[in-house]
């Protein structure tokens, strides 16, 4: 009533094309907040040029590709062990002596050997190792494919935060503009007469603090534009909106025995319980008895001399240690204790996984809800805020009244976007819990590794000599100049 009273013709006609104009700008500001939710994913800074610049990136994958090729060689080290051991080893001597300055003997000898083992039979140890080697390649690559995951997480991460801070910025600087009309309609009125300079100083505080929240926002933009540059080594242009990723399983439960079969980690675990199953067997070995065939060639040359001579053996060697201390015995306690280890660890990566799983299927519903809810809010809010914005015009509200409205629709707006983000972010870590997070699944435009490729080339152990060896000191070089 006190407006009313108050009004005159010209200060309500500039009211009100302030407050057409402070309604325009916050319709306009809404456009852009609502164009920039996801709608579809383009090629130019998507998120799947995104994940697919982090993959080549990754120091992280090349750190963990040279761990494995250093696990596929010790298949080949592994292997060697079944093979014959053969050397050779010669010497060169000078002897002399004498008595009373009397020369008795001086002569130069020279000998030239060669040698040869086979072990026949230790147990089985050797073609036990053999299977460890290859257990623990398989667990390697599993545990790659966990690396791959975490890298690709991280730029899906890098690429909605980017997104966030892009938007909750535009949001701000469009508070920021809605807030300045108000403040010029508040002064135009304070003019007039028609308020006093209490509205003027509320809107002057409401531009200040608008102020700083465009601060905030603009350094949370820098932090989130850094950790995509750390994440993918280039800054972000033209991020477009993904689509949200269809969900793998239709049920939590279903989500749950999915993972256990498809996650990395589980796979990991279970290759090394199987490698600790053969290192209890190896250590039972190591109480057997060993065969081994060996032979030798030697050459004895005297120089000066007529004496020389040549000699060759061949023999068959059987051993067997009966005590050693308890050495044998507690390396065998040793194995079944690491055995058993394994075994928890594989139980409580089942109980980690699944916790992952249902926390993402939570996370993702909470987000979905979230989403719909701040629609909702969106509209209850646009349609108070108009509603105020009419009321002000007939002096029924006050400059405070309107600008809290303005900002409830912010915040309703801001929420609604984070909600969006987060929707479509907590399906991609979802996916991630099951161990569907890779690039194979994703089908990114990547340089695809072949996991196997250099293991298929130094699984026979082969000799730098060979074919095959000339063609991985090819692969080895190649590798040394990325």
């Amino acid at each position: 009533m006190r407006f009313q009273t108050m009004c005159s013709s010209v200060g309500k006609t500039a009211w009100q094309s302030a407050l057409k104009r402070l309604g325009r700008r916050a319709l306009v500001g809404a456009a852009l907040a609502l164009l920039a939710l996801p709608v579809a994913e383009a090629r130019a800074g998507s998120l799947s040029e995104t994940m697919a610049q982090a993959y080549v990136h990754s120091g992280l994958l090349d750190k963990n590709r040279a761990l494995l090729r250093a696990a596929d060689e010790d298949v080949a080290v592994a292997l060697s062990a079944l093979r014959p051991i053969v050397g050779w080893s010669s010497s060169v001597g000078y002897a002399y002596s004498d008595s009373a300055g009397v020369t008795l003997s001086e002569n130069v000898t020279g000998a030239l050997g060669l040698a040869a083992e086979l072990t026949l039979y230790d147990g089985g140890a050797r073609g036990l190792q053999l299977d460890v080697a290859r257990e623990t390649v398989l667990a390697t690559r599993e545990g790659l494919v966990s690396v791959e995951q975490q890298v690709l997480l991280s730029a899906v991460d890098a690429f909605f935060e980017v997104r966030r801070a892009n938007e909750f910025m535009r949001l701000r600087q469009n508070n920021m503009r809605v807030i300045g009309e108000a403040l010029r309609a508040a002064r135009d009125r304070f003019e007039v007469g028609e308020v006093t300079r209490t509205d003027v100083s509320i809107a002057e505080a409401r531009l200040a603090a608008a102020r700083a929240q465009l601060a905030a926002a603009e350094g949370d933009k820098a932090r989130a534009l850094e950790s995509y540059l750390a994440v993918t080594g280039r800054k972000p242009t033209g991020l477009t909106a993904p689509k949200a990723l269809k969900t793998p399983a239709k049920t939590l439960d279903a989500a749950k025995a999915l993972a256990m079969v498809t996650h990395p980690d589980m796979k990991r675990v279970q290759h090394q319980v199987s490698a600790s199953e053969l290192g209890v067997q190896i250590a039972q070995s190591a109480k057997s008895m060993r065969l081994k065939i060996t032979s030798g060639l030697s050459v004895n040359e005297t120089f000066g001399s007529s004496t020389s001579g040549h000699s060759a053996s061949l023999g068959l060697e059987a051993s067997q240690t009966l005590y050693q201390g308890g050495r044998l015995s507690a390396l065998e306690r040793q194995a079944r204790a690491q055995r058993d280890a394994q075994r928890a660890e594989l139980h409580s990566a089942g109980l980690q996984i699944a916790q992952n799983v249902g926390n993402a299927w939570a996370q993702l519903a909470v987000a979905r809800a979230s989403s719909r809810a701040g629609a909702e809010q969106v509209r209850a809010a646009e349609i108070a805020f108009r509603g105020v914005r009419e009321e002000a015009t007939l002096g029924a509200r006050t400059t405070l009244d309107v600008l809290d409205a303005e900002q409830e629709l912010l915040d309703a707006r801001a929420s609604l976007v984070s909600a969006r983000i987060d929707e479509v972010r907590a399906g991609y870590f979802l996916r991630a819990t099951m161990g569907l997070l890779t690039a194979e699944r994703l089908d990114l435009d990547v340089p695809r590794y072949d996991p196997a490729a250099y293991y298929e080339l130094v699984k026979t152990a082969p000799l730098k000599s060979s074919k095959q060896g000339r063609q991985l000191d090819r692969v080895l070089k190649t590798l040394g100049k990325q």
